[in-house]
């Protein structure tokens, strides 16, 4: 089966595709599964590495994850996208060749199966996330379900003709509805409401009901994770899920993960934390990274790169909490969301502040979407209204924006062009993780058969081995850890087995050449363990330096 980057691929198509990068390459790509999902499927993930040079335990590595939200399946294609970019460049492209002998990737392309294939049912029906119900095991008795009436596949807003509705006609174009004036009376008016059907409907309340299935997952990490009071699906207790809880199980379980990004949809943007402080509050170093790979990322992308807290709440009183900047809060890697698709900048709109924009903006953005919608998508972004005999409420009209494959996620046509993006970067980024390399090993001499035996390594990536000042604070990660392993009859005269060396720095956060203050240590990227041995001559001996991030380097010495 052709992987194809203008549709959405069901769970069974999916599977099939990860499975096909396994079997054509399994010198570079490695499927398993991490746990399953509430329904019972398959979280899948892919390692992806040269192994001929190496396991990707033994290297730096960097995450990658899409779809944790059901509707969001731009993010799955995203992972894939990526998955085939380094199918067929390593070995031809050069960083690409050079990114995967040296270091890992670990892509989990849909933390949330579930939750997508309900979205791309037959009959969809869209949630936040998991299909878990939550907080309640239970049905509405009364209320407007939202979901699909008319059978078409689409989940639309229905409108009623009604003397006190909030919307009217906008003179322009009457397809779009616009809010009265708050002093206007005596117009011909329209009640919007969701696409959906009605529960005991007494002929006036229509209250439209939460989804029973009340969980976001995006939520349910351990990082300030909050009641539900405080904070709308968070779940009963951090990591209480078990898609969440697979996904901080294994990378809780593979510290040499660095960096890594989580796509979503939608506004076009590259998110950073923090998500509840101010930059301020951040370490300067990881500050200063920040801003400088993020630039680098707009260059790259052509999305802005903003702060989740200053940039990005969806309330100006409110914080988001317990999402996945959990890699950086508690992990100390650097890490991004990536909010895919900017419908309104397809429009010709420019000035547009993300959130703000949906609450509140002019009824002229309105007309140029329509207008964009018309010309490039034939009408199918947003639908003319036509009439329906609803069961409940008798004669409607169907009609408006289709969310899901028009805001939600690019229209078939502009997937593959928003996708394609993020290669560059990400190989990019995953480059600059620390990586440990040999420098040169020693044996010398000091008469009889004893032998002073000593191992130098450097770090060759541009960030420290400890990666962020995150991580060096909350201790995520050793100093290099040296080691020496004897033959039979060899014996250890001076130094220990195992001795944990100095973190190793990297050429990040340098000076410029004009600072008044000279970089007081220039080897800090360096570092040397030595032995003295007891050993017949001609004897071989095993020398390892490995940290937890930078990797693994071993060698073989000859006395």
């Amino acid at each position: 089966m052709e992987l194809r980057f203008d549709r959405f691929y069901r769970y069974a198509d999916l599977t099939t595709h990860l499975q096909g990068f396994a079997q054509r390459h399994p010198d570079l790509f490695e499927l398993e599964s991490i746990g399953k999902s509430h329904e019972g499927r398959d979280i899948w993930l892919v390692t992806v590495t040269n192994t001929k040079t190496g396991p990707a335990a033994d290297k730096p590595a960097f995450w990658l994850d899409g779809n944790i939200h059901a509707g969001e399946l731009t993010a799955s294609t995203a992972c894939l996208y990526l998955l085939k970019t380094f199918e067929d460049q390593h070995g031809k492209r050069e960083d690409i060749t050079r990114l995967l002998d040296t270091r890992a990737f670990y892509v989990c392309p849909r933390i949330n199966p579930d939750g997508a294939e309900w979205a791309l049912a037959d009959k969809p029906k869209y949630i936040r996330s998991s299909t878990r119900p939550y907080p309640f095991d239970e049905d509405p008795v009364e209320g407007l379900d939202v979901e699909d009436v008319d059978g078409d596949g689409r989940i639309l807003s229905m409108r009623i003709a009604d003397s006190n509705g909030a919307y009217k006609e906008h003179p322009s174009d009457p397809r779009l509805m616009t809010p009265r004036d708050p002093a206007e009376q005596g117009g011909k008016y329209w009640r919007i409401v969701p696409e959906g059907t009605l529960r005991n409907y007494d002929g006036v309340e229509i209250r439209v009901n939460r989804d029973k299935e009340g969980l976001d997952l995006n939520r349910n990490f351990p990082v300030d994770w909050r009641q539900e009071f405080q904070q709308f699906g968070a779940g009963p207790y951090p990591t209480s899920e078990p898609e969440v809880r697979a996904v901080v199980d294994f990378i809780v379980k593979h510290p040499n993960i660095g960096g890594g990004v989580s796509f979503h949809t939608h506004s076009g943007v590259i998110l950073r934390p923090l998500s509840t402080q101010a930059d301020d509050e951040m370490h300067a170093e990881d500050l200063w990274l920040y801003k400088l790979f993020g630039k680098k990322s707009t260059e790259l992308t052509g999305y802005p790169n903003i702060s989740i807290f200053h940039d990005f709440k969806y309330h100006p009183k409110q914080v988001i909490t317990g999402a996945f900047d959990w890699l950086y809060e508690h992990q100390g890697a650097f890490f991004w969301t990536v909010e895919i698709w900017a419908p309104v900048k397809e429009a010709g709109i420019e000035s547009y502040h993300f959130i703000d924009w949906y609450r509140e903006h002019p009824p002229e953005d309105d007309l140029k979407l329509i207008a964009w919608s018309d010309k490039e998508l034939g009408g199918e972004g947003y639908v003319k209204w036509y009439p329906f005999n609803h069961p409940q409420l008798g004669p409607v009209e169907l009609g408006g924006w289709n969310k899901l494959a028009t805001f939600r996620n690019p229209p078939a046509k502009y997937i593959e062009r928003e996708v394609k993006r993020f290669p560059e970067w990400i190989v990019w980024q995953a480059l600059t993780l620390p990586r440990l390399e040999l420098l040169k090993t020693e044996v010398e001499s000091l008469g009889g058969d004893t032998w002073r035996v000593r191992i130098a390594v450097q770090n060759s990536g541009y960030l420290p081995s400890y990666v962020s000042k995150r991580a060096l604070e909350r201790k995520i990660t050793r100093g290099v850890v040296y080691e020496i392993e004897l033959p039979k009859g060899a014996s250890l005269v001076g130094g220990k087995p195992r001795i944990e060396g100095l973190q190793l720095e990297g050429r990040a956060n340098k000076v410029t050449l004009q600072a008044f203050l000279p970089d007081l240590h220039v080897t800090a990227d360096r570092g040397q363990a030595e032995w003295t041995v007891r050993a017949r001559k001609g004897t071989t001996i095993e020398l390892v330096a490995r940290h937890e991030r930078a990797g693994k380097v071993k060698a073989s010495l000859k006395l």
